[in-house]
This record gives structure tokens, C-alpha cells and sequence, in this order.
């Protein structure tokens, strides 16, 4: 790896994020409806126009904050492709691209190889369906959503791949998508949680390693776990979800607000919408 190509690092979902891998929203649409958001906004649809406008202002936002942005070049055949999260994650010093496991977006990891491979960047693969929003690392521990979207050969392929982290399985009620939808880490003691959506034991597995700030069944809807941490303090989140910037504040969390209105639409967020490369 030469000196031009950017290391890889991430330990935590919460120290400072140096750089990100992004894909801008231009073909985005609701094709075929892979979860419950997408069932209500099915016939309104995006709008793309507002869509990249938004995006935009959160690229805008992230840079301002010190992040380099990389993105990764969008295509019609991928209407999806703006949920980078899902396509590959970083543990440490490892890309793993993931296997994607809905139809219509099988095909977005190769575009990320693609880049990766365009870099010198190496990487692993993962095998039998995981995607990145099921992925959730903190230091040693790596938690892991189990669903129809990550089966369980693909934890046990990436228990044998990070010898040196404890995966955790999560299971959560797959309706919801993905972990980071009904969970999230800020910080080594606090975190977002939407406890409906897992069991009792879960719950108070997750409670006694972080305190957890609870999210209501509206500000779920409206992904409202789905944040995403630049470090030091600061956490992207929707003006929308009030209750969980109030009580993100009151952890001492800054709050940067961007409106991301038209993109949540088909079920994600600032978390989904980013790929960290690396943290220190």
C-alpha cells in the first residue's frame, strides 16, 4: 500500500472519523420494497432532486468537520446505493465487503471491489449474507444483528477472520432491517436503543454495558438510532427526532441537524449512509 492510498482503521463506531466512503442518491428510487418504511412511501417515491440536496448538504457538513469524503460512482442499476454502510465494513484494520442479500442490490459490492481494488486496498469478503448494517464495533467487541440479511455461517466466517474481537449475536425483530436501526453505540457508555425491537435478554445484555438512551416508536420510524458519530462528541442526526437530540444533549452529545427527510424514505440514515475508512 503506498503512501497516496488511505489506511484503514476503525475500532469504535464513535472515535473521530478521518475518512468516509459515501454514494450520491442519483438514481435513487423504491423499486421493490425490502422493509416497512418503504411500504408507506412506496407510491409518493423519491424525490431525487431533493434527495441529492440533502445528501449533498450532509457531504457539506461532513468535510466542514474535518472528514474526507470519498464517493464511490452511482449507477442506474442500483437504485439503493446511497446505503454504503450495508455493502462493506472496517474492524480494526480490515475492509470486509459484504454479500448483500436482497436481489435488487446484489451488484453494489462489486462496485466497491472495484474501488478498492483500483486503490491496491486490500480486503476480505464475507460469505453467506451479511451486510455492514448489522455490524456494529465497539473496541473488542463486535455486535452483530441476526436476521435474514446475515445469516449465521457469515458471524461464524467472521469470528474465524477477527480471531482477537468477541462477536456477539444480536438478534433483533428483522422487520426493522438492520441492528444499526434499533441500535447504535455514541460513546464506551452510552447508546441509542429501540427495545421493542429485540427480547428481554437482549435488552438487558446491551444495559449493562451502555446506559440507553430509549427511542420511541416514532422517532424509530424515522430512524432514529440510525445517527452517525464523527468523534469527539458529535453525532449527525435529524431535526426531525427531537426527543432523541434532547436527551443526545443532555448526555453532553453536539447535535448536528440535517435534514435527510427525503432519504430516510426508503429506510435509513446518516449511519447507513457512510462507510468509515477510518478513525483515531
Amino acid at each position: 500500500m503506498n503512501s497516496q492510498i488511505p489506511e484503514t482503521h476503525c475500532n469504535t463506531e464513535y472515535e473521530t472519523l478521518l475518512r468516509v466512503l459515501i454514494c450520491q442518491p442519483e438514481f435513487m428510487a423504491i423499486d421493490d420494497v425490502i422493509n416497512d418504511v418503504q411500504k408507506k412511501y412506496k407510491e409518493d417515491n423519491i424525490n431525487v432532486e431533493l434527495a441529492m440536496q440533502q445528501h449533498g448538504e450532509f457531504e457539506r457538513k461532513l468535510k466542514e468537520h474535518g472528514v474526507e469524503v470519498i464517493k464511490l460512482p452511482s449507477s442506474e442499476k442500483f437504485p439503493e446505493q446511497v446505503f454504503t454502510r450495508d455493502i462493506g465494513f472496517t474492524v480494526g484494520d480490515d475492509i470486509f465487503v459484504a454479500e448483500m442479500a436482497s436481489d435488487i442490490r446484489k451488484g453494489e459490492e462489486d462496485v466497491l471491489e472495484g474501488w478498492l481494488e483500483e486503490e491496491d486496498i486490500s480486503y476480505l469478503t464475507t460469505t453467506n449474507r451479511v451486510e455492514g448494517g448489522d455490524v456494529i464495533v465497539d473496541r473488542s467487541k463486535v455486535y452483530v444483528g441476526v436476521s435474514s440479511r446475515t445469516s449465521n455461517e457469515a458471524i461464524h466466517k467472521l469470528k474465524v477472520d477477527l480471531p482477537q474481537h468477541e462477536i456477539i449475536k444480536v438478534p433483533f425483530n428483522e422487520k426493522y432491517l438492520h441492528l444499526d436501526c434499533v441500535f447504535n453505540i455514541l460513546s464506551p457508555e452510552v447508546g441509542l436503543i429501540y427495545p421493542e425491537a429485540l427480547d428481554e435478554k437482549t435488552v438487558e445484555m446491551l444495559s449493562k454495558n451502555y446506559k440507553l438512551i430509549e427511542v420511541s416508536e416514532e422517532e424509530q420510524f424515522s430512524m432514529g438510532t440510525n445517527v452517525l458519530s464523527i468523534g469527539q462528541g458529535k453525532v449527525f442526526s435529524l431535526p426531525q427526532n427531537a426527543n432523541v437530540n434532547d436527551a443526545m444533549r443532555s448526555h453532553g452529545f453536539e447535535v448536528i441537524e440535517v435534514d435527510f427527510s427525503e432519504i430516510i424514505k426508503s429506510g435509513g440514515s446518516f449511519r447507513c449512509c457512510s462507510m468509515p475508512l477510518k478513525r483515531k
